[in-house]
This record gives structure tokens, sequence and C-alpha cells, in this order.
């Protein structure tokens, strides 16, 4: 039967004294070491300390990868493990450790791809405007650029929460928080052509649904679905290789900003993101302050 209590008693009266660190790192050392045995007896191994190889690491890494533990927390598992066998090396209790040459998982997130200017105008180019779903797809497209809007709020927005003739809009985001973004000329110019020339010549229109801005033809809100739908055609159109998804108009519009020089908070409050101390601090940044950078900074907005 395996017994690793009188090894890991050992590595943490060596954290304790020879290490002086603080009592939440040990029980987090600790928990590491722990998370190692229970995977060995999920597993029905029977496996001293010193008998464990890099493999068995190796597999037990990709286990709580699967569970769903995210790259931060694997890397600080694995510095637990290196710990714990930095110590049986020490006290001679074998010659090679298991975890020498394993490598943390990269931290830091896939970032999603970008859009240059060109790729985000010959996608929406791209939109077959003799169709009767033309306008609309324009409009929602030049919208979802301008603003940086998540797809869910793209869908939600209402028509009562339009305030074009000030270049706003009201947006709900996550959590039911409500914001306003500017909106640039060219993404109201296509609103105000879908909803005089399309949308108010719809009368098919659902009572639950009667402030939607953007309909499909059956006079209801669209689905996320549809509009991944959209955009994933217009790439294939196009013959663009990258990875699309209205996620990417989000990432490109703020990403524009950036490299057009635009301040990171007011590109934080457009995109409604929580900053670590909520946003708070920044309600002071005037609308008049966020319109003059998307009109200043956004590409669209010249």
């Amino acid at each position: 039967m395996m017994n690793w209590n009188p090894t890991i008693k050992g590595f943490k009266s060596y954290l304790q004294l020879e290490r002086s660190l603080s009592i939440n790192s040990i029980e987090a050392y600790i928990r590491d070491v722990e998370k190692l045995v229970q995977y060995f007896e999920l597993q029905d191994l029977n496996l001293q300390p010193e008998k464990v190889e890099q493999q068995h690491v190796e597999n037990f890494l990709k286990w709580i990868s699967e569970l769903g533990l995210n790259a931060r927390s694997q890397a600080r598992i694995l510095s637990g493990l290196k710990a714990f066998y930095k110590y049986l090396l020490m006290e001679d209790i074998l010659d090679v450790t298991p975890t020498e040459l394993l490598e943390a998982p990269k931290i830091g997130r896939k970032l999603p791809e970008v859009l240059s200017i060109e790729e985000i105008n010959q996608l929406i180019d791209a939109i077959d405007l003799s169709k009767a779903e033309g306008e609309r797809n324009k409009a929602m497209l030049e919208t979802l650029y301008s603003c940086g809007l998540r797809v869910s709020e793209l869908i939600g927005l209402q028509l009562s929460n339009l305030l074009l003739d000030e270049g706003f809009i009201r947006v709900v985001g996550k959590g039911d928080k409500e914001r306003i973004v500017p909106i640039g000329s060219v993404a109201i110019k296509h609103i105000n052509t879908y909803i005089n020339f399309v949308r108010n010549h719809q009368n098919n229109i659902k009572r639950e649904s009667e402030d939607i801005l953007f309909l499909n033809r059956r006079g209801s809100q669209l689905t996320r679905v549809m509009v991944f739908t959209i955009i994933k055609q217009l790439a294939e159109k196009t013959q663009l290789t990258k990875t699309v998804s209205p996620h990417t108009f989000r990432h490109s519009f703020a990403t524009h900003l950036v490299e057009g020089g635009a301040d990171l908070r007011a590109i934080q409050e457009m995109l409604g993101h929580e900053s670590i101390t909520t946003t708070e601090i920044y309600t002071h940044l005037d609308r008049e302050y966020l319109r003059q950078a998307i009109v200043e900074f956004h590409p669209r907005g010249k």
C-alpha cells in the first residue's frame, strides 16, 4: 500500500524550517503533492515517491488539465511538485527527479484573431445588398465593429436605446449592467437605412420583438447562432483563412483603438469590461471624452 505520509511530513518540516515559508504557502505545497497521491489512488497505481517517473507526472498534469484546471493552476501545482522532488533529491531519497524536464503549461490566453481594417471592409463589402437581409446584416456588422459589442448585446439592442442623434447607444451587458457606448457615423447611417427601408416595412413583427432593432424574416429577435452563421458565410465568400466570429469584431475594435492610441480606460469603458477594481473609478470619464476617442481613433470615426 502506498504510504507517502512520512515523506510528506519531512517535506513539510523542510518548508517550515529551511525555507521559512508562510503557513498558507506550506499548505498549498502539501496540497499539490496530495493531488498527485489522489491521482495515483484513482488510477490504482501503487507507487512510492521514489518510484514515480516523468511519464506518471505528465499523465497527472494531462488529467488535471482535462478536469478543467487552467494553465495558471496547472503551473502552480507543477511548481509544488518540483519543490517536493527537489527536497527528495537533497535528502538523497532519489538521484534524479521525475519533474526535472517538465515545463509548465504556457500561461497566457490564446488571443483571438484580429482582422485588419482591410479584412473588415472586405467582409462587410461582401454582403449582398440585393437580398432582403443585406441591409440588416450590413447595419449589424458595422454596429458590431463600431461599438465592440458582444453578440448577445447586438441581438438584444433595442430601438428605445438608440440615441443616434447624440451619437450613442445604450447597451445591456453581462449581469444586466447598462452602459452608454459611442457609435460611429458609418454605423448610424446603416442603422437608419435598415430601419427606414427594411424594418419599417416588416409587417409580421412579433409582439415581444417590437422594440428589438435587428429582426429575422419572421419578425423575431435574431439568435446568436444566426449572427455566427452570417459572419462565417462572409468569411468563406471572401476566402478569409482566419477564424472569424462575432467576437473577432469586438477584439478587432479594441485592438484598432489601442493601436490608434486611444486611452485604455476609454476602451475598457466602451467594452463594458469589469476592471479588477471595478469600473467605478472610471465613471468620471465623461461621455464626450469617450465619443472623442471613437471619432479620433476608430478607423470608422474619421
